[in-house]
């Protein structure tokens, strides 16, 4: 998934609710040690940021009535940044964890380069068997340098563009995907048509939802952004980190933005108030769009390629079990059951978290989603999964993404000068590196 998914992923709840996910996670990991395989009753506790889909999609009712003395419990936190930074704490304390955590895919080089012996060696329990079912590089990416395999994959976020039809009749602009996808065949299309969006919709509707969403959907689109192949830090010198930066600084001062920060309660409520026209829109969104705006937005709902002319990932995650569980067996054998390819066809097919396992990838390819006005999800969704850069990705890469795109909310939300804003990114993610 999920920021995710960085989305990938992301649905969030607010504090009080991370506050319940917190203890719940905290109860799962005190919970007795009686093993389901000897038919002792066994809770499992899931502790993750955004929306997965597992719920949703009903896949963890499903295992339950296969596995009668299991019992799943879900907590979720909205923003995958205080998640994460929950989560350091419970590892540094040795406790709160629940038996399965969530891992986004900007996190888990932290993993799997300094954190390897906080979590179990799945391998332990018959991973390796598993590997031939994903890409080389989401194998690779949670396989710790001893070889320890410390993750399995659950989607990934092949990039798009999400928009309103109605809105777009409204405008007079083309509403067919096909011909949208030639007029924003680059970013300054793309652009160019916001602004004659936001010339007949006002100041009620904007073009985008926010210039950080526009951010991370062009920086996806890139192999090396933050760190290079050595793993050096070089965000500072990276062209694609500038144009990605000023692309979305422009489109701040052109007014194309609704200013809603993501995951907060506006933006939630402004998928169906028609605050915004377009978004960018990793495969995870698609079952985020279709929780806020719920069964009124079906049908107003449609997905084109993304302009540029090279294709993108935006975030995509992986489960993994903290060491000390008490139910590890079980929480894997949940693991491996939810990431196998009949469930992540499940999940495209419910959700749209789009598969890691490849024979999920090959049985949807031909998926419509009919919320989405009968869009071919399946083929536009999987020719950018085919094409999307091996990205390069660095033990801070969720923490330089934060804090450059808390920056550009400074540009669009309090007119902050894009070079103060700037200066305060570096800042941050000099913190954040130590």
């Amino acid at each position: 998934m999920p920021i995710s998914r960085a989305a990938r992923r992301a649905t969030l709840r607010l504090g009080a609710v991370a506050l319940a996910g917190a203890l719940l996670a905290a109860c799962g990991s005190g919970s007795s040690g009686s093993s389901a395989s000897d038919g002792g009753k066994v809770t499992l506790t899931v502790d993750l940021f955004g929306t997965f889909g597992f719920k949703e999609a009903g896949l963890y009712a499903e295992y339950e009535k296969l596995h009668p003395n299991v019992t799943i419990k879900e907590s979720s936190t909205e923003q995958e940044n205080d998640y994460w930074k929950a989560l350091q704490t419970r590892l540094a304390g040795g406790g709160g964890l629940a038996d399965i955590q969530g891992i986004e895919v900007g996190r888990i080089a932290a993993v799997t380069q300094q954190q390897a012996d906080k979590f179990e060696d799945l391998n332990a329990f018959g991973a390796k068997g598993r590997k031939n079912d994903y890409s080389p590089a989401k194998w690779a990416a949670a396989t710790a340098a001893d070889g320890r395999t410390l993750g399995l994959g659950t989607d990934v976020g092949p990039e798009a563009i999400c928009y309103r039809t109605d809105l777009f009749k409204k405008a007079g602009l083309p509403t067919d995907r096909d011909e949208l996808a030639k007029k924003w065949s680059t970013w300054d299309g793309y652009l160019a048509l916001g602004k004659q969006y936001q010339a007949k919709a006002g100041s009620k509707s904007h073009w985008i939802d926010s210039v950080g969403s526009l951010y991370s959907l062009m920086i996806g689109q890139q192999k090396e952004r933050y760190y290079d192949d050595s793993g050096k830090l070089v965000y500072k010198d990276s062209p694609a980190v500038k144009a990605a930066w000023d692309t979305s600084v422009k489109a701040a001062e052109e007014g194309l933005s609704a200013k809603l920060r993501q995951w907060t309660p506006g933006w939630n409520q402004a998928f169906s108030s028609g605050s915004f026209a377009t978004i960018g829109c990793p495969a995870w969104m698609l079952g985020y769009i279709k929780g806020q705006a719920g069964n009124g937005g079906q049908g107003k709902w449609d997905v084109a390629p993304l302009p540029g002319g090279v294709a993108g990932n935006w975030g995509g995650s992986y489960l993994a079990i903290p060491k000390g569980s008490p139910h590890a067996k079980e929480a894997y054998e949940l693991i491996k059951w939810l990431t196998a390819a009949p469930q992540q066809e499940k999940l495209f097919k419910k959700q749209g978290s789009f598969p890691s396992s490849l024979g999920a990838i090959e049985a949807v390819k031909d998926v419509r989603d009919a919320y989405f006005s009968n869009a071919p999800t399946g083929e536009i969704f999987g020719k950018a999964a085919e094409t999307s850069p091996v990205q390069v990705l660095g033990v801070h890469d969720g923490d330089v993404t934060q804090q450059i795109t808390d920056a550009l909310n400074e540009v669009e939300q309090k007119g902050t000068s894009a070079g103060t804003a700037w200066s305060h990114a570096e800042k941050g993610i000099e913190n954040a590196v130590g």
